[in-house]
């Protein structure tokens, strides 16, 4: 009975370590987030060289240790506000001729709230917020969206085109090409480089991207991060469409643990495969937000396959750390950083 006794105990103690051993092994093999927060040190970036007079407004708030959420819906409020870009009530309309914005707003608490198919309202970013924090929704659209914002106190802006999408739509309606082709919001007369093809994403005359969204994602003093993203969808686009960026987990994603990520490009794609979402998840396997975002790009190139160079789509990211990244499928995406020390644009890698 004794003998049996020790050769139960030897054999319980040596599959315990047997197992401590697998899990140890296991531990090693997948790495965990180190969700270490940096605190006092705010950080804000934006997507496109808009973001930079976007993240002037967002330190307005965390330069006096404001929230990151303040931040954020203040820094494209900016952009919201000029008419002079693809954003806002100034930008190219849908077929129909009409002004559609969407937008959507998250914080560090997994609150979040948007609005889409919303017209005549100048700041489409405070109406979601309004929607996070005053109703039990995430999401309002299309008239029930501007009846709440009017009750909100928002005023109907008159409902005509800027002088810029005047000529860009009086343009488009020469063919008015009823299909999906790329960023066709050019400036007058500029049309896309012939090497890469007819639906080809457009630039400016200055070798930039044309574009139509502003997200940001930002961390305060405190190691919180929010993030928000705002726009007027693709130009010319079929009445009613919508793209990721008023979709919480594509276009805009927060996990305060691991890190806030938002999107821009072609909505349809980023929205397949949950593209903020899942540049969290990636950071949350150990990933830096730069290596994050290119898994996200490269899913989306092995998607969309020969297809994939008509199209542009690209992700800006900040983990727990303070840690900033980016990545796009196509040249010419930058992004804007603002800190204590560094406010400048930043080149981002590409796959093609």
């Amino acid at each position: 009975m004794s003998n049996r006794r020790k050769f139960l105990h030897s054999s319980l103690l040596g599959s315990l370590g047997l197992l401590l051993t697998k899990k140890a092994g296991a531990a090693m093999s997948s790495p965990v987030f180190d969700n270490e927060t940096v605190t006092g040190h705010p950080v804000v970036i934006s997507t496109w060289d808009t973001g930079l007079e976007a993240n002037k407004g967002a330190w307005e708030v965390l330069g006096k240790n404001g929230s990151a959420l303040d931040a954020v819906e203040a820094g494209v409020r900016v952009t919201e506000s000029s008419i002079n870009c693809c954003v806002g009530l100034g930008a190219n309309p849908d077929r129909d001729g009409f002004v559609t914005l969407d937008a959507s707003i998250m914080d560090h608490q997994f609150n979040c709230g948007s609005v889409a198919f919303l017209e005549r309202i100048k700041h489409p970013i405070s109406v979601a917020r309004r929607v996070m924090e005053k109703t039990p929704h995430v999401m309002l659209v299309g008239s029930g969206a501007q009846e709440f914002a009017v009750a909100e106190g928002f005023p109907l802006e008159p409902q005509v085109l800027s002088d810029d999408a005047k000529k860009s739509y009086a343009e488009w309606l020469k063919k008015s090409e009823y299909k999906p082709v790329i960023n066709i919001e050019n400036t007058p007369g500029h049309t896309a480089p012939a090497e890469h093809g007819p639906s080809a994403p457009s630039r400016l005359p200055n070798g930039d991207w044309n574009h139509d969204t502003i997200g940001m994602v930002a961390m305060d003093a405190m190691g919180n991060l929010s993030g928000s993203c705002t726009t007027s969808g693709m130009g010319f686009k079929m009445r009613g469409r919508l793209g990721d960026s008023p979709i919480i987990g594509a276009g805009l994603y927060v996990d305060n643990e691991v890190g806030a990520v938002t999107a821009t490009g072609q909505g349809e794609d980023v929205i397949r495969i949950c593209g903020s979402h899942s540049v969290v998840e990636y950071m949350r396997q150990g990933m830096s937000p730069e290596q994050a975002c290119r898994m996200a790009v490269e899913k989306i190139n092995r998607i969309k396959g020969a297809k994939a160079k008509e199209i542009q789509v690209a992700f800006i990211a900040i983990n727990k750390k303070g840690e900033t990244g980016a990545f796009a499928l196509q040249k010419g995406f930058s992004y804007a950083i603002k800190t204590n020390t560094v406010e400048k644009m930043v080149e981002v890698k590409s796959l093609i």
